[in-house]
């Protein structure tokens, strides 16, 4: 989008920042900067909007919450705790819930808009993923993304265990026994974190602090620096009508996306604060405080650490006894092999695509899910991965619910852990090679407008039209997938550089597996029909001499 002058408004604004810091003419610019309307985009503004809120809430929190586990007898408005004796953090997290004005509303906020926080980033980046859009120049980008996202984790973590109530101290005690397990240094990593025996006295103090300060803290920086890094780089886009490698088509900064996102924020509000109001989450007044000796039944933690849960319940009884020590591999592989599967693959996939490929070009226009088999497969298998694992961490409530045996549901589990991304691979590759297959076959024969037309000789036909521009434009945006030239040895008998060693063997042969769709399927597609083109319709018959429906 273009604008053939400066709004008034706009003028005014940046004649007077310049006249007093000389910035106006940055600001002039980088206020028209154009942003993509695409829906897609705003996904990254829900787990913004969502952070914003978590700092205004858990500010107003912070007033009244007591991060000490210093021990008090209860004798507050809640009946059914009077002369219960618990720690001051639970305590206060009582007193916030039921004596402060508003203060229970702004605790479910918060906690809403946490899930909303960490559920907005996963969505965020599977859109980049499956996009493409996180090759160069943005791969910084999307390191600082992933990271982002465990720190996201993290902050979750922390706050969860803040309120010291039956059902966060389970999920605590589940990271002390985490901590544990790790060879060597895990029992001084416990006394660590805990400050000597658990529970010990200091855990919730030191969470605090965590809480709200340092991960908030490096969550701002690299916020910070991942929306420097998006203005300076520009935006990605879709393919499209108008839309190529070096421009941007969209609205302006000011005023239509400020406008934008300003009313997103508050729909991103609202609905936070609807669902506070009406749906109840973590109401620990029923939990109890917590104590070592107790534990909650049917206890699940949030969505986001589900995983690590479904991986310790399907991960057999094994340890191993050396030399005088106990590995007990059925905590450190289910704590330590999905997260370091998951977030080890986020993190090296960008730089893996591009040895495979060999691709140096710059990437502004993203890639249709579709139109990478190979990258979309390998997304689906992980989200399966990932899915399982955490269905997984529910698995008592699953034999409850309908009645199945607890061992056959892990039983179940650890077969389906491997077959089922396994399958999701298979299935999503043939997927995306159909629907690229379609997108051809739409090119060249146009689309269905739903009129039947009659031939003279009883045949029944559908007529087709060309698709519209903005459809073709689209389908018509598809890039091959480079790959390294695997040739055979020159007229000299000596093979190209990159054929020399096994690696590069291998390198070769990767690369033609992952373009092979992508070869397979021209990219220059075929002309759209001309209007009226007309293609017989499916099983649609009628009968020459009556002009009637056979069937």
């Amino acid at each position: 989008m273009t604008l053939d002058r400066t709004p008034k408004v706009l003028a005014e604004r940046a004649r007077f920042i310049d006249d007093r810091l000389g910035a106006g003419q940055w600001f002039k610019r980088n206020l028209r900067k154009v942003f993509p309307d695409h829906w897609s985009f705003l996904l990254g503004e829900v787990a913004l909007y969502s952070f914003i809120i978590l700092l205004l809430t858990g500010t107003f929190l912070t007033f009244w919450f007591k991060p000490s586990m210093g021990e008090v007898v209860y004798n507050g408005p809640y009946q059914p705790l009077i002369g219960v004796r618990m720690s001051e953090a639970y305590a206060s997290t009582l007193h916030i819930s039921f004596d402060v004005r508003g203060g229970l509303l702004i605790r479910q906020i918060h906690h809403w808009a946490a899930l909303l926080f960490v559920g907005g980033l996963m969505v965020h980046m599977l859109r980049v993923f499956f996009t493409g859009a996180y090759r160069k120049p943005r791969e910084l980008n999307w390191t600082i993304g992933v990271l982002l996202f465990v720190l996201a984790l993290a902050e979750g973590l922390t706050g969860y265990s803040l309120p010291d109530d039956l059902l966060s101290g389970a999920g605590l005690r589940i990271t002390q026994g985490v901590l544990i397990g790790i060879p060597v240094v895990g029992t001084y990593l416990s006394f660590f974190l805990f400050g000597g025996e658990y529970p010990g006295q200091d855990v919730i103090t030191r969470f605090f602090a965590i809480h709200i300060l340092l991960i908030p803290g490096l969550l701002l920086a690299l916020i910070s620096a991942h929306l420097m890094l998006m203005w300076v780089q520009k935006h990605t886009q879709m393919p499209g009508k108008g839309r190529t490698e070096t421009n941007v088509v969209g609205a302006p900064f000011f005023p239509a996306f400020m406008i934008k996102s300003g009313a997103f924020f508050m729909v991103t509000f609202g609905a936070l604060a609807l669902l506070s109001a009406f749906a109840q989450i973590n109401p620990i007044w029923l939990f109890g405080p917590y104590s070592p000796a107790n534990i909650s039944a049917g206890s699940q933690p949030d969505f986001y650490m589900g995983f690590l849960e479904g991986s310790l319940r399907l991960m057999p009884a094994w340890e191993i006894n050396l030399l005088g020590y106990t590995i007990p591999l059925s905590v450190v592989i289910p704590a330590l092999l999905p997260m370091g599967i998951i977030f080890t693959g986020l993190l090296l996939y960008p730089a893996a695509e591009h040895w495979i490929t060999g691709d140096e070009r710059e990437h502004h226009l993203c890639d249709r899910p579709r139109n990478n088999p190979h990258r979309t497969a390998i997304g689906v298998t992980a989200i399966t991965f990932y899915t399982l694992l955490m269905v997984m961490g529910a698995n008592d409530l699953i034999s409850a619910t309908y009645h199945i045996p607890l061992y056959t549901t892990t039983k179940v589990g650890r077969v389906l852990i491997f077959l089922g991304p396994a399958l999701a691979y298979f299935v999503t590759y043939r997927l995306c090679v159909g629907l690229q297959r379609r997108d051809l076959e739409m090119l060249a024969h146009g689309v269905e407008s739903g009129v039947i037309k009659r031939l003279p000789n009883g045949e029944y036909i559908e007529v087709h039209v060309p698709p519209t521009e903005d459809l073709a434009e689209l389908v018509r945006g598809k890039k091959r997938i480079p790959a390294i030239p695997a040739a055979p040895a020159a007229a000299d008998g000596v093979p190209p550089d990159v054929m020399r060693h096994p690696l590069g063997r291998l390198r070769a042969k990767l690369s033609g597996i992952y373009a092979r769709e992508s070869e397979a399927f021209s990219l220059e597609a075929p002309e759209a029909p001309e209007k009226g083109h007309e293609r017989p319709a499916k099983e649609i018959r009628g009968s020459s001499a009556t002009g009637r429906h056979s069937g």
